[in-house]
């Protein structure tokens, strides 16, 4: 038997009007419906064959994409629109874009499906812009407000992704340094800072003045440089020279190095210009003195440029020196240096115009691939004395050497990528929002992190290629002077600025967490109080500043803590967390001293820093208030519960369809012939609600001879395989249960309403009601069937409209009848004149028409002939009580005092028994009565609605 003789063809009816196109198919009813007679005659004809259909049951089901949304959030947003729509808006909406899928009905946008439509229309190069285009959608690229599992979804997204960059940049940051570098560090500081010298038994860290320096440049300096015997007093060989501990390398050989001033460089006062006829001023590069003195043969006393010496300049403790001076060069062997040592010292190389003296070397220990890049520097102030520092570097220069170190690489690799990408993020948002951009301070901070990336970047190739240069050279003229100190410099500075990019690429972090509203007190808080901390930072400012101008002038010339501006800030700041010396300060000034101390500790301990805590306090608290009175919205915690949630009712859904199945095998074969042919199935199958293309998946993977039978080995097959798949969900739900902490698992109707049919492991093709690879023309059929069910209900809704219209219109009624007779009654009370028995005839009347009214409300389902009964009734007591003259028809029907009267001003009447409450039952008074009341008329308003 054909598909269109067992398919009756059943009469259509459609909603649209004639000649309409259908919105989102183009194409009118008319031909909608020849597609449809077409389909109908030819389509069902067209089932495919068991072969070619075998692949259909393991399907992914009917995509929805994500142009669908679930019907509870469309309605949610749908009444939340309509609090200030017109009337018209509330009119039922057309149910071409709601669909059933998986027992759940999902509203489908249009727009949306339109769009999906011509992305799969698209050629590949579009295809390939978009897909390069997904890379870089987040939140400010995309409008994700309006939907908060998007928002919480693109979030993870950038989350997950920046969590990576953020690894990446950890392990590149922390493949530069290791705790190894400390301990190099130290062992080299010792061996030049705290080796006491032979005499006097002081220490470099120690030294006051310039004969120090000639002990430390004599004994201490020579036996740390040159490491020419062992501890048994055993010579080196030749070429084990030039190891600082036997480990380290010395690379080129050491320079000493000093600066001088000119002896005019100040002026003298007039008063000493007769005594005192030499001034050397404080170092600066306008009062340097570059003239050539001592032995005048040799750079030890020759001026030698900065651009000469191809140096750089030096922050020392008193002031800034140039990168040029008068050098000396020492040798690769301790006889020669210290002879050039005590020649320099014999002529007298430092003198009263000397200000600093610097003393460069660089090592290397190839054992831990560092570098060491040692300067120590004396400075001589005008003052006289002398004032030590020094700066020990060390520094990995040579990157790649361990299988670590290429792994670093590798990772490198992937952080300028992730720079890359970034870049074209920030690009394509400042675009889209421009100057707006910047108003958002993680906006700013993103772009703060690209630039720190990228000069990092640079300075990565440069270090580099400048290394290897210097190697180079460095090699073949192994006795000259490495200058290293300058590429130390920036390689600190670089570890410095990458250590503030991972501080900055932390703080970033809450910038994607912030969704949750428990992340956002941080912000909250200083973003609430910025007004008031902004005001008391100006007092703060204001009275702190005062403090350290007075410390500053009061102890400047005795304490060193105070002896600058800068360290008086310091140092109130450490008062302030209980780090002082009250005994320093009252030595200094038995009476300003405790001043100070108590007054600065009282203003601004006990005063403006409690002020400035309860300003937080306040606002952390409001904001606390205002989180917990905040409506919950949609977190985090809800979007892995909905997965959950949904996971475990695909499973269930995919069990509940399995048993199914083994019940439809163990029934469908009605003439137990042990032969299921394929109509048999199909019967059973449509009767548990499956549709015809999961009935033709099923039947025909295990169809494999393609008779459109199954034969007993065949459904034993099949019945051993959804018995194996039952056990496998069983134990896939129970795992779930398990890592879900023992929750409560959902009930099939609850799985069914949480399904989702885009499911990855092909699920959601095999659900009830869904189906797998649509073709035009079957779909064609179903929108014809959305159409016939669109018809039905909106039929049913009109129905149902009027029925309220009408009920509406007769409550209106039965109000304004009441107070009509209210009225009445109160003008029958009134009437001094009138006879006692009309009044208790018109009484009884008005009392059996009011029971007559309570009594319609059952009636009213089975007619309304008691209607004209009523109305007849009625007539008789208005004529029966009206004559010329009476004050019925005298009084004002809008009094308020009249117009308020209910049921209950009639009941307190004698012999008056009249119930409050009636049906709403329609009628109208009968013009008799209606003439009988003096010549003016009684008339209802809603006496058209009957």
């Amino acid at each position: 038997m054909s598909a269109k003789s067992r398919r009756p063809k059943s009469p259509r009816v459609s909603p649209s009007p004639s000649g309409t196109s259908r919105p989102g198919t183009g194409m009118s009813t008319k031909d909608r419906d020849a597609d449809m007679d077409k389909i109908e005659e030819e389509g069902f004809d067209r089932r495919p064959q068991s072969s070619a259909s075998r692949s259909a049951w393991d399907n992914d089901g009917f995509d929805m994409g994500t142009e669908e949304r679930e019907l509870n959030s469309s309605f949610g947003r749908r009444e939340g629109e309509n609090d200030d729509s017109d009337d018209a808006d509330d009119n039922p909406m057309a149910m071409e874009s709601e669909v059933y899928v998986g027992g759940q009905m999902r509203v489908v946008d249009p727009a949306a499906a339109k769009e999906k439509e011509l992305q799969q229309k698209a050629g590949c190069w579009t295809k390939f812009k978009r897909f390069l285009r997904s890379f870089w959608r987040t939140r400010q690229t995309d409008d994700t407000k309006a939907d908060k599992e998007l928002h919480v979804r693109t979030t993870l997204r950038e989350l997950a992704i920046y969590m990576v960059f953020l690894v990446v940049i950890c392990i590149v940051t922390f493949g530069m340094t290791s705790s190894t570098m400390y301990y190099y560090t130290k062992v080299m500081s010792e061996l030049f800072l705290d080796s006491q010298y032979p005499d006097t038994k002081n220490t470099f860290r120690g030294s006051t003045t310039m004969a120090d320096f000639w002990r430390f440049s004599q004994n201490v300096l020579m036996d740390g440089l040159y490491w020419e015997k062992w501890y048994n007093d055993e010579n080196v060989t030749r070429d084990e020279w030039g190891y600082i501990f036997y480990e380290n390398k010395m690379l080129g050989i050491p320079r000493i190095r000093q600066l001088k001033v000119r002896n005019d460089s100040c002026i003298v006062h007039d008063h000493f210009s007769d005594i005192i006829k030499t001034c050397y001023a404080p170092y600066s590069e306008a009062s340097e003195d570059q003239q050539t003195f001592g032995k005048a043969n040799g750079t030890a006393w020759v001026y030698s440029t900065e651009s000469d010496l191809d140096g750089s300049s030096h922050w020392g403790k008193l002031a800034s020196y140039s990168g040029g001076g008068f050098y000396q060069d020492l040798t690769d062997n301790r006889g020669d240096s210290i002879l050039m040592i005590n020649e320099l010292m014999e002529n007298l190389w430092l003198d009263r115009g000397t200000r600093v003296v610097m003393i460069d070397f660089t090592v290397y220990n190839a054992n831990i691939n560092l570098f060491c890049i040692v300067r120590m520097v004396m400075e001589f102030p005008a003052t006289g004395g002398a004032i030590p520092s020094w700066n020990f570097r060390t520094v990995k220069l040579l990157r790649y050497i361990t299988t670590f170190d290429f792994f670093v690489r590798a990772c490198e690799c992937i952080f300028v990528i992730f720079v890359m990408y970034y870049i074209v993020e920030e690009v394509i948002e400042i675009r889209k929002h421009r100057m707006a951009y910047f108003k958002t301070i993680w906006n700013c901070l993103d772009v703060i992190i690209i630039i720190i990336s990228v000069l990092c970047m640079v300075f990565s190739v440069y270090r580099t290629m400048a290394v290897n240069r210097m190697i180079e050279t460095l090699l073949s003229q192994p006795e000259q002077y490495a200058d290293f100190e300058f590429l130390g410099y920036c390689q600190g500075v670089f570890n410095n600025v990458i250590a503030i990019a991972v501080f900055l690429a932390w703080v970033k972090v809450f910038k994607y967490i912030s969704f949750n509203k428990t992340m956002t007190q941080l912000s909250s808080t200083l973003s609430k109080c910025a007004k008031d901390v902004g005001g008391f930072t100006v007092m703060f400012l204001i009275i702190f500043l005062a403090y350290a101008q007075l410390g500053y002038l009061v102890f400047g010339t005795q304490i060193k803590d105070f002896h600058t501006i800068g360290d008086c800030v310091f140092t109130l700041f450490r008062i302030i967390l209980g780090d002082f010396d009250f005994h320093e300060l009252e030595a200094a000034n038995r009476i300003l001293g405790p001043l100070f101390f108590m007054s600065y500790v009282f203003v601004v301990f006990f005063v403006l820093l409690n002020m400035f805590l309860a300003i937080i306090n306040d606002t952390y608290s409001e904001v606390k208030a205002d989180i917990a009175n905040q409506k919950s919205e949609f977190e985090i915690t809800d979007y892995f519960k909905k997965g959950y949630e949904k996971m475990v009712g695909k499973l269930n859904f995919k069990r509940d369809k399995i048993a199914d199945i083994q019940e439809a095998l163990a029934h469908a074969d009605h003439n137990a012939d042990q032969h299921l042919d394929f109509d048999e199935w199909r019967m059973e199958l449509k009767a548990r609600g499956h549709a015809d293309p999961e009935i033709e998946a099923v039947f025909a993977k295990y169809d494999v001879d393609g008779d459109r039978i199954l034969d007993a080995e065949e459904q034993m097959k099949m019945a051993s395989d959804l018995e194996t798949q039952k056990t496998d969900l069983n134990n896939q739900l129970a795992e779930l249960e398990e890592n879900g902490g023992g929750g409560q698992r959902p009930g099939t109707s609850e799985s069914n309403g949480s399904y989702d049919d885009d499911d990855e492991d092909g699920g959601g093709g095999r659900g009830r009601g869904g189906v797998s690879g649509v073709s035009y023309e079957e779909f064609v059929v179903l929108s014809r069937r959305v159409d016939r069910m669109e018809h039905s209900i909106g039929s049913i809704v009109s129905k149902i409209d009027a029925v309220l219209v009408k009920l509406e219109a007769m409550e209106r009624a039965k109000l304004k009848r009441r107070e009509t007779m209210g009225k009445l009654l109160d003008n029958i009370k009134e009437d001094e004149e009138g006879d006692g028995n009309r009044r208790e005839q018109m009484e009884r009347l008005v009392r059996e028409e009011l029971e007559r009214w309570d009594s319609d409300a059952s009636l009213s389902n089975r007619g309304a002939g008691s209607t004209s009964s009523g109305r007849h009734s009625a007539a008789r007591s208005l004529a029966a009580v009206s004559r010329p003259g009476s004050s019925i028809s005298q009084r004002p029907s809008s009094a308020n005092n009249q117009d308020d009267i209910d049921a209950k001003s009639i009941s307190s009447r004698p012999g008056s028994v009249v119930s409050r409450q009636g049906s709403a039952v329609s009628r109208q008074f009968s013009p008799r009565a209606d003439s009988a009341m003096s010549g003016r008329t009684i008339q209802d308003p809603n006496a058209s609605n009957v």
